[in-house]
Parts: structure tokens; C-alpha cells; sequence
């Protein structure tokens, strides 16, 4: 059996978003908005404007304009780009007067409900969620509460990540072939391909946090 990855003490090197950076706000100029995601997009794949040009069969001048926001680019000049930088022409809308919500959830007022697969006694508090957006990620946050009166369930599976912080009890939590003690203040962040779940309930109540994020449907 592989040997449970700990988390070491300083953050790995290609960790490089800065949490506290700030990022300008939305575009009102529709033309500099889809200029500055173009642009974004080009470094963030390391491809220079001369590159570009070459994948797109546009000149480095038209490139020029469209990433400075002198220039409207047609839809098919805006195909062209999606292509070569490999995603959806819809990106390059995403800053124009995009609205970023936000879900402020009081304590106690979670929505009580049944997710499926879930077992009798585990109880499921989802504590916000947001629709489509931009980021092309669903994220449920939820407060998992286990009693004397749940069933232990080590075989749930579904897409995506999850995490685990545990606030109360102890239960042992079974992820794929591993078991791991899980404690108030610790963490589990894994895979949820893998079957996985509560397998030994040491002391209740429990409840810990689950905060499951997969990819938005198109």
C-alpha cells in the first residue's frame, strides 16, 4: 500500500498565484476586454505574437491591434484565436461586464438536503452554491453532520476533487485502499473518483466540512 502524501511546511515552488493580488475590474469597452484576454491567454501558453500569427495566418500588426484593443476582431478572426490558443471563443468575453456573485450563508441556515448515495443519519447541509460562471468550475461546500444513528459508507464515488476539514469528533476515512484518522483541525483533499467515505465513526457527533469541486457542464 502506497504511503499517505503529507503536507510539508513551505508551499511547492510552482505554486506562483499570489492570493493577494488584485485584478483589475470588468472591461466596459468590449474591444480592450477580448484584447487583454487574448493577450492572457497567448502568455500563459508562452507563444509570442510572431508565433501566433503563424498558427492563425493573421499578421502581427492585426494581432497587434486586437491584443491594444484598437480594433473590433470578427467572429471568425475570434474563431482563429480560440482555435490556436485552444479554448472557447466564449473566454474572451469573460471580463466584459462580468458579474461575480457571492452567497452569504447566517450559522444554522443551511439548506438540509439528500445528495445521492447518502447513507441514513449523514446529515447534509449545503452552505451556498453559485450557477454558471466564469471560472468553468461548480464548487458545493457542504456541513457533513454524523449521530449515534449513521451507517459508515466507504464506497462513494462521484467526478472531481474534494476536501475535508474536520471541525468535531473522529471518524477513521476510507480513500481507496487507505484509512486515514481524521481529527478536528485536519485535512483530507483527494481524488473523489476513488471510492471513498466514513468507514469507522470513533466519536460522535462528527462533522467536518466537504467541499467538492468537478467541472462546469456546458
Amino acid at each position: 500500500m502506497a504511503k499517505p502524501k503529507e503536507e510539508s511546511s513551505t508551499a511547492p515552488a510552482n505554486l506562483s498565484q499570489d492570493p493577494h493580488r488584485v485584478r483589475e475590474g470588468s472591461e466596459k469597452v468590449l474591444e480592450v476586454a477580448i484584447g487583454r484576454e487574448v493577450r492572457a491567454f497567448r502568455r500563459q501558453q508562452g507563444i509570442t505574437v510572431a508565433e501566433l500569427a503563424n498558427l492563425t495566418g493573421l499578421s502581427i500588426g492585426m494581432l497587434s491591434k486586437i491584443e491594444n484593443g484598437n480594433t473590433s476582431p470578427s467572429l471568425t478572426t475570434l474563431q482563429l484565436l480560440a482555435n490556436a490558443l485552444s479554448v472557447p471563443i466564449t473566454s474572451f468575453f469573460r471580463r466584459f461586464e462580468e458579474q461575480r456573485d457571492a452567497v452569504h450563508t447566517k450559522e444554522g441556515a443551511g439548506v438540509e438536503m439528500e445528495r445521492a448515495g447518502t447513507r441514513a443519519g449523514h446529515q447534509y447541509n449545503l452552505l451556498g452554491h453559485l450557477g454558471a460562471n466564469a471560472s468553468g468550475v461548480v464548487v458545493e461546500p457542504y456541513l457533513i453532520t454524523l449521530s449515534e444513528t449513521s451507517d459508515v459508507f466507504p464506497t462513494f464515488q462521484h467526478e472531481g476533487i474534494e476536501m475535508l476539514y474536520m471541525l468535531e469528533g473522529e471518524v477513521n476515512y476510507r480513500h481507496g485502499d487507505q484509512v486515514f484518522a481524521l481529527k478536528p483541525g485536519d485535512t483530507l483533499f483527494f481524488d473523489a473518483d476513488a471510492p471513498h467515505g466514513p468507514e469507522v465513526l470513533v466519536e460522535l457527533p462528527a462533522r467536518y466540512l466537504s467541499i467538492i469541486s468537478y467541472p462546469q457542464s456546458n
